[in-house]
C-alpha cells in the first residue's frame, strides 16, 4: 500500500459549530470579566486562559477531530478461479447445442476449459489471475464453503471470484455461510454450473444387505434395493452368484424413475465362507453401468439354537410348538411346564425341572413364556427379574404368548412389565373368544417385514395370511407401546384407539421380544402340516437369536450393531462374559482388539454395563476404512479369547450421474451481489470480471477526539485548573 493522501477532517454540523463558537465566546467574556473583577491579576488571568482553552478542546471534542489517511493499493487486485474437481465432475451430462450427433461431454473437461491459464490471458494486465482446485480427494467429499473461505483466508486483496462447479457439495458447512462472509467483504461471486439438473437414464444396486451369516439348509433372505432413473419400467433377470459359481436369478421390474425393494431367497448346503455378487443387467441408454454390481461375504454354519419353553399348562399351541421344535436338528428344545393343579411339574425328554439357575439361563438364546404368571407353583420374582435380565443382558430374545387363563398378567406387577410391547386391559384378564374365527391382518409394516413372510412374493403372502385358518381367542389389548413395531392386527375388532394389535415386536436392551396375541397359530398346519406354523415360529426364533450368535464359544459372546457397519458409523460392540463355571460376569476386563485393512491396530476397552446389566459389557468403535476389520476379543477373567470378522462397507460421497444443483450455485451468486452465468462461455464470464469497479482506495482513519490520549490531555487540563484555583485561594 502507498500513502496518497493525508489530512485532518471534522464531522462537524451547522448546529454543533453554532453552539461550540457560543460556548467559547460565553466563556471568553465569563473570563474577563472575572480578571477585570480581580484587578487583572496575572495568576486570574492565567486561570482564565487555562479554562479557555479547556472549553475549546472540548468544543473540538464535539465536532470529532479525524486524521485521515488514504493508501492506493500497489498490487493488482486478485480474481480466484476456483474449479471443482470432486468425482461428481466426471459426469457426462454436457450436451452440445451446435452437435446432436456428438456424445455428451463430461463436467470436467468444460471446467477443464473454463478454467485454463490461457482463457484468462487477457485479463493479465488489469488482475492478478489465481486459478485452484478444490476436492480431489474422493473420501473427504465436495466441501465448497471450505474452498469459499480459504480464498477470503488467503486472499486480502481479492476483488471477485469465479466458482466453477456442479453445485453438489457434500461436506462441510452449507456454502451460504462462507457466501455471507463475501457479501459483507463486497466480493461478488459469479458461478458458472455446469451439468444438467436432469439425472441421466440410470440403474443402480444401492443395497445388498447379506446377513452376517447364515444357517446350512436353512433359507437365507437377501434384501436388496435397486433404483432407475429410466422414463420407463424396466424388466430384467437379477442374479446373484456365489464365489462357488451357485447362481440364483429373479425376474424383477423396476418402476419408471422409482425404487423396488425385494428379497431372494437363497439356502446354502455347504458350511463355509461365501462371497455373493448381486448383477444388475445393463440397458441399452443406461449411462454408468458401473453401479449395477454389489458383493458382499456371509459365512454359513451348523445351527445350534437353544429353545426354552415354559407353559402353566400344554394347550395344543405349546403342544405343536414342541414338537415341530424337537424335530428340527439345528434347535435343542428344553421345557418347563409347571401344571399349577399338580404338585409336580411335566417330565419326560428335554424337560427340566425347575427353573434354570442363572450360568444355564444364560444359554437359551430365545425363551417362548406361555401362560405363566408370578403365582405360586409358577415364577417367582427373582426367577422374573432373571428373564429381564436375560434378554435386556444377554440379547436373548422373549416370546410373550398369553393364554386364556390370564397368568400373564401378573407379569405386569414385575420388572417384565417394561418388556410388554403392548398395554393389556387389565379389564379383561381371560381375553375373548368367539365362535366365530377371527383373522389376522397384516400392517403396512409387516407386510415388509421378513417374520411374516410365509410366501415368497408379497402378493402371495397377503394373499396367504388373508385366507390362514383363523383363531378362537385373543388376547385382552388395548394398544401397542410407543416404540414398538405391530405387525399384524385383529382384522374387525377394535377400541378407541383403532384394530387391535396381535403380533408385535420390539427391542429391549441388547435382546428382541415378539408379543403374540393369540394361541391359535398352530391350526395353520390344516392340510399343510408344520409349512407355515413353523415356519412362522423359526423364523421368529432365528431372528431373535441372529445377534447372540453372530460370534461366540463357551465363555464369551461378541454382537454388534449394525451388523453391516458403514465407514463412519458408530459401531457399537456388545459383549457377554461368562466364568468358567458359565455364570455371567459382573465385572470384568474385557478388551477388543481391532485390525483395521491398513494394518493398524486400535484397542476398545467394554465397560460393563452395571448392576441391572450382568455380564454385559459395552462399547463403541467408529470405523473409518471399508473392508474386513478382524476382531479379538479377550476377557482376563476367564482367560478366554474370541476372534471374528467384520466387514465395513465404503461410504461412496461423490455419485457419477446425480443432477447437478444449479439452486445452490444460484444461492451462492444471490447472496453475494454476483452473477449465475448458466452458459459456460469464457467470454461472457470475462466481460463480467472486467466490469467489476476499481478497488476502492484504503483509507484508515484516526479519531482524535475518542482517543485515549486526546482525552488524557483535557483530564490534565481540568486538573491543572483545579489545582491552580486552589493555590491562588479561589476556592
Amino acid at each position: 500500500m502507498t500513502l496518497t493522501n493525508s489530512e485532518l477532517t471534522f464531522a462537524w454540523t451547522p448546529t454543533m459549530v453554532v453552539f461550540s463558537i457560543a460556548m467559547l465566546i460565553a466563556t471568553g467574556a465569563l473570563g474577563f470579566m472575572i480578571w477585570k473583577r480581580s484587578a487583572y491579576s496575572a495568576a486570574t488571568g492565567s486561570l482564565e486562559v487555562l479554562r479557555l482553552l479547556i472549553v475549546a478542546c472540548v468544543a473540538l471534542t464535539l465536532n470529532q477531530p479525524e486524521w485521515r489517511e488514504t493508501f492506493e493499493p500497489d498490487r493488482k487486485p486478485v480474481i480466484a478461479v476456483l474449479r471443482d474437481d470432486s468425482g461428481s465432475m466426471k459426469t457426462e451430462d454436457i450436451v452440445s447445442s451446435d452437435a446432436a450427433e456428438t456424445a455428451p461431454a463430461s463436467r470436467e473437461s468444460v471446467a477443464a476449459t473454463l478454467t485454463a491459464p490461457e482463457t484468462w490471458n487477457s485479463l493479465n494486465e488489469d488482475f492478478e489471475i489465481t486459478i485452484e482446485p478444490f476436492s480431489g480427494d474422493a473420501s473427504a467429499g465436495t466441501d465448497i464453503e471450505g474452498a469459499l473461505s480459504g480464498m477470503l483466508d488467503r486472499y486480502p486483496n481479492l476483488l471477485g471470484l469465479v466458482l466453477v462447479s456442479d453445485g453438489d457439495w457434500n461436506s462441510g458447512e452449507p456454502p451460504a455461510r462462507a457466501a455471507s462472509r463475501f457479501r459483507m467483504g463486497n466480493i461478488p461471486v459469479f458461478t458458472v454450473p455446469v451439468g444438467s439438473e436432469t439425472r441421466l437414464p440410470d440403474l443402480a444396486v444401492t443395497a445388498f444387505d447379506v446377513p452376517t451369516f447364515g444357517i446350512a439348509g436353512k433359507p437365507v433372505r437377501l434384501p436388496f434395493t435397486l433404483i432407475s432413473a429410466l422414463a420407463r419400467d424396466h424388466g430384467a433377470v437379477l442374479e446373484i452368484k456365489t464365489n462357488e459359481g451357485e447362481t440364483l436369478t429373479s425376474d424383477i421390474t423396476i418402476p419408471a424413475m422409482g425404487r423396488l425393494q425385494d428379497t431372494i431367497l437363497w439356502t446354502p448346503q455347504a458350511v463355509g465362507d461365501f462371497e455373493l455378487t448381486l448383477t444388475l443387467p445393463a440397458a441399452d441408454e443406461e449411462h454408468d453401468p458401473d453401479n449395477n454390481t454389489l458383493s458382499a461375504p456371509i459365512s454359513i454354519r451348523k445351527e445350534e439354537l437353544k429353545v426354552l419353553l415354559i407353559e402353566s399348562f400344554p394347550r395344543w399351541e405349546y403342544r405343536y410348538l414342541r414338537n415341530a421344535l424337537e424335530r428340527d436338528p439345528g434347535v435343542e428344545v428344553s421345557c418347563l411346564l409347571f401344571h399349577p393343579d399338580m404338585s409336580a411339574v411335566g417330565g419326560g425328554p428335554g424337560y427340566l425341572e425347575a427353573f434354570p439357575e442363572a450360568e444355564v439361563l444364560s444359554t437359551f438364546d430365545v425363551i417362548v413364556l406361555g401362560d405363566v404368571g408370578v403365582t405360586e407353583g409358577q415364577l417367582t420374582l427373582e426367577q422374573a427379574n432373571a428373564l429381564k435380565n436375560q434378554v435386556a443382558s444377554q440379547a436373548a430374545g422373549l416370546v410373550l404368548m398369553p393364554g386364556f387363563r390370564g397368568h400373564q398378567l401378573s407379569l405386569l406387577e414385575t420388572e417384565l412389565d417394561d418388556l410388554f410391547p403392548v398395554f393389556l386391559d387389565t379389564a379383561q384378564p381371560r381375553g375373548w373368544g368367539s365362535a366365530t374365527p377371527g383373522q389376522f391382518e397384516l400392517t403396512e409394516l409387516g407386510a415388509r417385514s421378513l417374520l411374516t413372510r410365509l410366501e415368497d412374493t408379497e402378493n402371495a403372502n397377503a394373499n396367504l395370511w388373508a385366507s390362514l385358518p383363523g383363531f378362537q381367542w385373543y388376547a385382552g389389548v388395548t394398544r401397542a407401546k410407543a416404540g414398538s413395531e405391530v405387525l399384524a392386527t385383529h382384522s374387525s375388532e377394535t377400541n378407541r384407539y383403532g384394530r387391535i394389535p396381535l403380533i408385535v415386536t420390539k427391542t429391549y436392551g441388547t435382546g428382541k421380544i415378539i408379543f403374540m396375541g393369540t394361541d391359535g397359530a398352530w391350526r395353520w398346519r390344516k392340510g399343510v402340516e408344520d409349512k407355515y406354523h413353523y415356519r412362522f415360529w423359526g423364523q421368529v426364533a432365528r431372528w431373535m437369536a441372529y445377534q447372540r450368535n453372530m460370534a461366540s464359544d463357551e465363555l464369551m459372546r461378541l454382537f454388534f450393531s449394525p451388523d453391516r457397519p458403514r465407514t463412519g458409523d458408530t459401531l457399537t460392540l456388545n459383549a457377554n462374559a461368562m466364568s468358567v463355571g458359565g455364570e455371567p460376569l459382573q465385572s470384568a476386563t474385557v478388551i477388543v482388539q481391532i485390525k483395521t485393512p491398513s494394518g493398524k491396530i486400535e484397542t476398545v476397552r467394554l465397560q460393563p454395563g452395571g448392576e441391572e446389566q450382568w455380564g454385559l459389557f459395552t462399547g463403541s468403535y467408529v470405523p473409518s476404512e471399508p473392508g474386513e476389520h478382524q476382531l479379538t476379543m479377550t476377557c482376563a477373567e476367564n482367560g478366554g479369547t474370541l476372534e471374528t470378522t467384520i466387514t465395513v462397507q465404503g461410504t461412496t460421497l461423490e455419485l457419477v450421474g446425480q443432477p447437478a444443483r444449479h439452486d445452490v450455485m444460484e444461492e451462492i451468486a444471490r447472496i453475494t451481489r454476483g452473477e449465475m452465468l448458466a452458459t459456460p462461455d469464457p467470454v461472457l464470464i470475462k466481460e463480467r470480471i472486467a466490469a467489476l469497479p476499481e478497488p476502492e482506495p484504503l483509507e484508515r482513519r484516526l479519531r482524535l477526539w475518542a482517543h485515549p490520549v486526546w482525552i488524557g490531555v483535557i483530564v490534565l487540563l481540568l486538573t491543572g485548573f483545579w489545582i491552580g484555583r486552589k493555590v491562588a485561594g479561589a476556592v
